[in-house]
């Protein structure tokens, strides 16, 4: 991304949001080597809190790439709000209606012409007790079929300290420590030119939600749970053997 290219509404968007992250994260971020610099490419991010985008978007930007998220559409009808959304080429999903498809376009259009698009594969903030990533849905392998782009996964941990999904309590306090950890592009390949059945998109997603579980559990120095009940060697193996996210913190 060549930051001159910024329209007014991007430079807004970046000066609302960044000085408020900077004052209140103390950031560990790694992997922007596995980022591209240029072209399309699908960031799938583990969706811990309701303020993780906020981080998410000052973490790809810092990486020099301008994030478009897939979100909620109730979110684009707040005024002026919303508004800002749209100009700054955030993609809007209509959940449950026939105008679903409409955002996977858009998203397809978008990495087609070398966006770098933002997907929360769970489609909301975890259930999970403990924060732990949830079986994802098949988005992110609809749109990896689709273009056959990349997808990064990006780890999060720390969001939930400024809000806390399961308490909805608010934290505003200065250097709260955030991670956010990208890792090698997830092994897709044996899907190539598949057809989109539901069980190849249900084994896509699920090794895309592994490698993030997995990560996961690295930034916290824990043992992940097991998920759903999917055999999972494999992701286990391909994320040794890739390795996990590289770099110093920020």
């Amino acid at each position: 991304m060549a930051r001159r290219r910024l329209g007014f509404w991007q430079r807004f968007a970046v000066c609302l949001v960044k000085p408020p992250m900077i004052a209140l994260t103390r950031r560990d971020w790694r992997g922007w080597e596995h980022i591209p610099a240029e072209g399309g490419v699908i960031l799938a991010v583990n969706h811990v809190s309701h303020a993780d985008p906020f981080t998410t978007a000052h973490y790809v930007y810092d990486s020099g790439r301008w994030p478009q998220f897939l979100g909620k559409e109730s979110v684009f009808r707040i005024p002026l709000a919303g508004r800002i959304l749209h100009w700054c080429k955030q993609i809007p999903v209509h959940r449950g209606t026939a105008d679903a498809v409409k955002a996977l376009d858009a998203a397809v259009d978008a990495v087609r012409q070398g966006a770098c698009v933002v997907i929360y594969p769970e489609g909301t903030t975890t259930k999970e007790p403990e924060l732990w990533p949830m079986r994802g849905k098949t988005g992110v392998a609809r749109l990896a079929l689709a273009t056959g782009a990349p997808v990064i996964p990006v780890a999060t941990w720390g969001p939930e300290k400024i809000f806390d999904p399961r308490t909805k309590k608010v934290r505003l306090l200065p250097k709260i420590p955030v991670s956010l950890w990208a890792g090698p592009p997830v092994d897709l390949s044996k899907w190539a030119g598949a057809e989109p059945t539901g069980a190849v998109l249900n084994e896509m997603t699920d090794a895309v939600m592994l490698r993030l579980r997995d990560m996961l559990a690295e930034i916290r120095g824990e043992t992940p749970p097991p998920l759903w009940g999917v055999r999972d060697d494999s992701a286990r193996n391909d994320a040794a053997g890739n390795g996990q996210a590289k770099g110093g913190a920020r």
